[in-house]
């Protein structure tokens, strides 16, 4: 009991932090969504990191080098500490100076002007909202678990989920981006810590300590590629690079950009993220392969970091511990919500007169009650939803907010680009996630066991494509391989062969030199 009792402490503090931002709000909606723009670097930086970790990262990654071993480390982080701080600098700087100048809060606002189109707007909120509720989902599920499993299963998930999503809507019910970003702050510190203390924790308390147990694994025959890359194929690999490109189309990721201060505070973001990264990724990682010597045979891999702290931590610490992978959890799914009921709020009510007709405050009231809605159905998905954390955020959320990519990419970097080009991408990628999603369906009843090659879904078609333990596959390579290519080629070829916005919208957001 005694870690459940320190992780509800800490879900306590969590909760007042964030109401206590509510005497601070000035009662407009750009305070509420954006904290009036005014984030330093600092707080910049402990926010939109909080904001990119999930139950995924910690646990998600932690299972997944269970099955696969030290290779999974490179799928995700590696590439994530590279790309994602090239898409903060390179499009999230671009971002937060046409929101600055023009007073956009979401990205949809901005394609809407960029193309003088509403159904553009309007058709990719809607396909992002759809996949960013997964992503709340993906929380929900690990918090739900982690309290579970830190109190011996005395707490039932359905009500470890329910405190999450509780603690979630009070925070961001009350304070808005200003109390997520307060609580941002002691949560980032607490899951930045939490690996190092972990894995120094447990190497103490294993038989033989960390060392003894990696050359049990390299002796092994059977375990010794969970040392190595020889679990993941090449292609499985490199598809993963890709996915990071999902990060600044998150719509969490791409407003937090609108929030910033100055500019500056992107330059020490780009500089400290990677370090975050590792700092989170790499002890999770490390664990989750020595956790197949110390909790061998479980079925449930994404539990593997709890049943390790709960078997080799005090009761105390474990509790901490837990506190840390939960700061992580509601770090991201506070900004989640939030960023959900502002693209609700800002492209949907208001958009379509809701601002003109009932004015400011009831626009933010019009929020805060679509904070109550969205959680609670995020929260009955959750409880029935068994797919495992991070094949689910792979396979829907990740997947197609990469493909979405080159929308905000020509958006902001090409003159030329559409609605009709940016159109083209939208239908393709929910096209393409209808088609992933019967594919998957179909294919259930022949899919391999873990472990086990992939198998044809049509022989006709040969590798073309294969069904693995979890995941569709096209010649090898995961869906957000074809998806981008397509998405980049529809973006290319339907905008050069349509009408593009007009002279003044363009000079509007490429002003020429001598202007």
């Amino acid at each position: 009991m005694t870690p459940l009792i320190v992780v509800c402490v800490y879900l306590g503090v969590v909760a007042v932090i964030g109401a206590a931002a509510y005497r601070r709000g000035l009662g407009n909606t750009e305070d509420f969504f954006l904290a009036s723009r005014g984030l330093g670097s600092v707080v910049f930086f402990l926010s939109l990191f909080a904001t990119n970790m999930t139950a995924f990262s910690i646990l998600g990654s932690s299972g997944q080098a269970y099955h696969h071993g030290i290779g999974v480390y490179g799928l995700m982080a590696s590439s994530s500490g590279l790309v994602i701080p090239l898409s903060i600098f390179f499009l999230g700087t671009r971002l937060w100076a046409v929101g600055r100048r023009f007073g956009f809060q979401t990205p949809v606002q901005f394609y809407r002007a960029r193309w003088e189109c509403d159904h553009i707007g309007t058709v990719i909120f809607a396909i992002t909202v759809i996949l960013l509720v997964p992503y709340m989902i993906i929380s929900i599920m690990g918090g739900g678990r982690v309290l579970h499993d830190i109190s011996g299963g005395i707490l039932p998930y359905a009500i470890g989920c329910a405190l999450v999503a509780l603690v979630v809507t009070v925070n961001v019910f009350f304070g808005g981006l200003r109390g997520a970003v307060w609580v941002n702050i002691f949560q980032t510190i607490l899951f930045l810590l939490f690996g190092t203390i972990a894995l120094a924790i447990i190497s103490q308390s294993v038989q033989g300590g960390l060392s003894e147990q990696i050359q049990r694994i390299a002796q092994n025959p059977d375990t010794k590629p969970l040392l190595t890359r020889e679990n993941l194929s090449q292609r499985i690999f490199w598809s993963y690079s890709l996915i990071p490109l999902s990060s600044i189309m998150f719509p969490h990721m791409a407003i937090m950009c609108f929030a910033a201060k100055t500019i500056d505070a992107f330059k020490k973001t780009v500089v400290l993220y990677p370090l975050a990264i590792m700092a989170v990724w790499l002890p999770c990682v490390y664990l989750g392969v020595i956790g197949t010597q110390t909790e061998p045979g479980l079925k449930n891999s994404d539990g593997v970091l709890l049943q390790m702290l709960s078997h080799y931590a005090p009761a105390w610490i474990a509790g901490i511990l837990g506190a840390g992978i939960i700061s992580a959890v509601l770090g991201s799914d506070t900004h989640q919500v939030l960023a959900a009921s502002t693209l609700f709020t800002k492209d949907l009510f208001n958009h379509y007169g809701g601002h003109e007709k009932f004015g400011e405050s009831k626009s933010v009231l019009f929020a805060r009650v679509f904070i109550l809605v969205v959680t609670c159905v995020a929260y009955l998905v959750a409880l029935i939803t068994p797919m495992r954390i991070f094949e689910l955020a792979v396979r829907f959320a990740f997947s197609g907010f990469a493909a979405l990519s080159p929308v905000l990419v020509a958006a902001l970097f090409w003159r030329r680009s559409t609605k009709y080009g940016a159109l083209a991408v939208a239908l393709w990628v929910g096209i393409s996630l209808a088609g992933l999603y019967f594919l998957q369906k179909y294919s259930d009843s022949i899919a391999p066991m873990p472990g086990q090659p992939p198998v044809p879904i049509f022989p006709a078609l040969g590798s073309f494509l294969e069904r693995s333990a979890s995941q569709i596959t096209f010649y090898g390579f995961l869906p957000v391989v074809p998806m981008l290519a397509g998405s980049a080629v529809l973006m290319t070829v339907v905008s050069l062969l349509t009408k593009q916005p007009s002279k003044a919208t363009i000079e509007k957001f490429f002003p020429s030199n001598n202007q």
